[in-house]
């Protein structure tokens, strides 16, 4: 009985050693998509945000783990070692993937721990100028008139701007849908969108805002449930919402996550660190620079994090099983 007791006290005080001494070496953000998107600056800001909180002598690395539309990261971090070294950082793909891939080796709601959410990045509904629109009533008209003559374009399987379309179309209740054009990534499909290739695209507004300010591309709307009435550039456009698309309330939003089965001291001193990030100064200004709006509501909590996602999945699934568009 001595020598059991001994050993239970034993694993408590390692197990207390383990939670204090983290992290004892570099802590890895695994992001979904290349280096230079918008996802990977949200998680190389955050890694700078979150090194001090987390202790003086704490190394967070940024790795891209790109493909598969995010389910190649989302596979790594799920499979990872349960101790914390290991986070995955992911937009809004974390729920869309759950009814896009019908065959994938991860559950969203299952497999991981829920840190906290970072932040909501607006979307922006966008035309080619050759189009003959300018308002968004017009642009609306000009689209039921000519729906199944244009065509739309996105980054990918299960990229924001992918989603997007899916869910306005949806919305649109079209008689005839656009076409969808696939690129490999924002760049070449804004490309295209600036040309005259390709007539709509929806992106975020990382993506969007020079090529708005610029005249490159028109802009109809923004897909907040308001206007942004504090941003610089697209404060004159309306939101789709307002626009008669009920309830109609899209953001890129992102989160952090572990794998299941990490250490709740562990969780819990990542998540504090992470609370502690979304308050810094320099942090929060930095998101704004890209037009994104960091998150203050209690989805910086594990649990409403994941009773927020869980409410995504679901929406998603109505739009991404209407349209029949799945990635295998």
């Amino acid at each position: 009985m001595k020598q059991l007791v001994t050993l239970a006290l034993g694993a408590t005080l390692a197990a207390g050693a383990f939670a204090q001494a983290f992290p004892s070496k570099p802590v890895t953000f695994v992001v979904p998509f290349a280096a230079g998107g918008p996802t990977d600056l949200v998680a190389r800001q955050l890694a700078e945000a979150m090194r001090k909180p987390l202790g003086d002598n704490a190394n967070i690395v940024v790795e891209n783990t790109a493909g598969a539309g995010g389910t190649i990261a989302a596979t790594r971090v799920a499979r990872a070692p349960k101790d914390g070294y290991t986070l995955l950082v992911w937009h809004i793909g974390m729920a869309a993937t759950d009814s896009l891939y019908k065959k994938k080796q991860f559950n969203a709601l299952e497999d991981f721990e829920y840190l906290g959410a970072i932040n909501d990045v607006p979307m922006t509904l966008l035309g080619s100028n050759k189009l003959n629109a300018n308002t968004y009533r017009d642009f609306e008209a000009y689209i039921r008139a000519n729906g199944g003559k244009l065509n739309m374009a996105h980054a990918g399987l299960g990229s924001a701007s992918h989603i997007c379309g899916l869910m306005w179309q949806h919305a649109m209740k079209l008689d005839k849908s656009m076409t969808t054009i696939a690129y490999r990534g924002t760049g070449p499909a804004m490309n295209d969108l600036i040309g005259g290739q390709v007539d709509v695209m929806c992106d975020q507004t990382t993506n969007t805002t020079a090529q708005i300010e610029g005249g490159r591309v028109k802009a109809f709307a923004v897909t907040t449930a308001k206007p942004l009435s504090n941003h610089p550039v697209l404060k004159h456009y309306p939101s789709l919402q307002e626009m008669g698309l009920k309830d109609f309330n899209l953001t890129i939003w992102h989160g952090m996550y572990a794998p299941k089965g990490t250490p709740p001291d562990v969780l819990k001193k990542l998540n504090d660190a992470l609370k502690v990030a979304l308050k810094d100064p320099k942090f929060i200004k930095s998101q704004e620079e890209l037009g994104a709006i960091v998150v203050t509501d209690n989805r910086v909590t594990p649990e409403g994090h994941k009773k927020f996602v869980a409410n995504e999945i679901a929406k998603l699934k109505v739009v991404v099983d209407a349209a029949g568009q799945y990635a295998d």
